[in-house]
């Protein structure tokens, strides 16, 4: 079947809710919860992962907000009527620029996660290209095709994820949890820094919005769907303190995937439990790739009209596989993280800024 021209593609309120943990639910839910335990004492990492999600909550309203003002137009003739053409163009081209990085991350990281738990004799590089395909054929189909895989797949990384916290309440230590409020406000403001990064991604949704049935109802459901991701990510980091200490969590690089080694299911149902969670994650990476990847293709066909989508496709492919190729180890494989999720976050800082004023300057309702 040829793919669906875009005009032709209608996203839905529920669509749009399903979209923001589908971008932002990957890799990075795995290591989070390191990264706060470093930061913080006991369980106070909760904290600020609530406060950075709520911050992100409102810029995520806002930003869809503002670019909901404009309906059923593309986030490069919005920019183009805000920012002038020039400077939307660079806006765009930064967005390729995180789409590309983003697929890299996701792809190398999914292949050193099955090397170290599942496929310990496998190439990393025949990990990730395998991935990569999968994504690639994923992308070259109908755009609406990515909305029902991120409807399909949601619930069992739903599913999955309220197991693993249900399973954690049996095993979790008061001593881990208690007492709470003894990190410094210096360990909070690291933490909320730590944390903020890893909802930068919601960026992506902009280019989406322009196919939403009910712009109107936009700012409302992205607001939905981030709060659903805010939540998991915090209960997740209390299941995994709780259960493994925020020492034992701190040393760890996938904390959340060591639960779910440490859990058992009642009756022994499944013997390896993180097998099944890592199998089913693997949904939850799959979505956040294809997404970035078709964003790409989308910010590229909107500035470059007449370039055809197999032909993006057939560009990006090679550049993600070797960009995912370049970190040697796991230290460098945090620095391309680090540069993907900053990189992310103050473009979206800077494009919601930019709009806000601008729209206010300009008086469009």
């Amino acid at each position: 079947m040829p793919p669906m021209e875009d005009k032709d593609i209608q996203i839905s309120d529920k669509d749009i809710i399903i979209a923001v943990p589908s971008i932002l639910v990957a890799v990075g839910i795995l290591s989070l919860p390191a990264k706060i335990a470093q930061e913080t004492i006991s369980s106070d990492g909760w904290i600020p992962l609530l406060i950075s999600g709520i911050v992100m909550i409102f810029l995520t309203w806002l930003v869809v907000k503002t670019v909901s003002s404009f309906p059923n137009q593309s986030f490069f003739t919005i920019s183009s009527s805000l920012v002038t053409k020039p400077i939307a163009i660079i806006l765009t081209l930064l967005f390729v620029i995180q789409g590309i990085l983003t697929a890299a991350f996701e792809v190398r990281e999914i292949a050193d996660i099955s090397q170290i738990y599942l496929l310990n004799d496998t190439p990393m590089e025949v990990l990730s290209l395998v991935f990569l395909l999968v994504v690639i054929y994923a992308v070259s189909g109908e755009r609406a095709g990515i909305f029902r895989l991120n409807t399909l797949f949601l619930p069992f990384i739903i599913i999955i994820s309220l197991f693993v916290i249900i399973l954690s309440i049996g095993w979790i230590e008061k001593a881990n949890i208690l007492p709470i409020f003894k990190t410094s406000i210096g360990g909070y403001a690291e933490g909320i820094k730590s944390s903020i990064i890893y909802y930068g991604n919601i960026g992506f949704l902009l280019f989406y919005l322009g196919f939403a049935k009910q712009p109107k109802k936009a700012p409302k459901m992205a607001a939905i769907g981030m709060s659903f991701t805010v939540l998991l990510y915090t209960l997740l980091f209390i299941a995994c303190v709780g259960v493994m200490g925020n020492g034992a969590v701190s040393n760890i690089i996938y904390p959340t995937l060591d639960l779910s080694k440490e859990l058992e299911i009642p009756g022994g149902f499944f013997e390896r439990f993180e097998s099944v969670f890592f199998t089913i994650w693997v949904m939850a990476i799959f979505t956040t790739t294809v997404i970035a990847i078709d964003i790409t293709v989308l910010a590229l066909q909107s500035v470059f009209k007449k370039l055809r989508k197999l032909n993006i496709i057939l560009f990006i492919a090679p550049t993600v596989y070797f960009i995912s190729l370049l970190p040697k180890d796991y230290v460098e494989v945090s620095t391309l993280s680090n540069i993907v999720t900053v990189f992310a976050l103050v473009l979206l800082f800077v494009v919601t800024l930019l709009f806000t004023i601008l729209l206010k300057i300009k008086g469009v309702k």
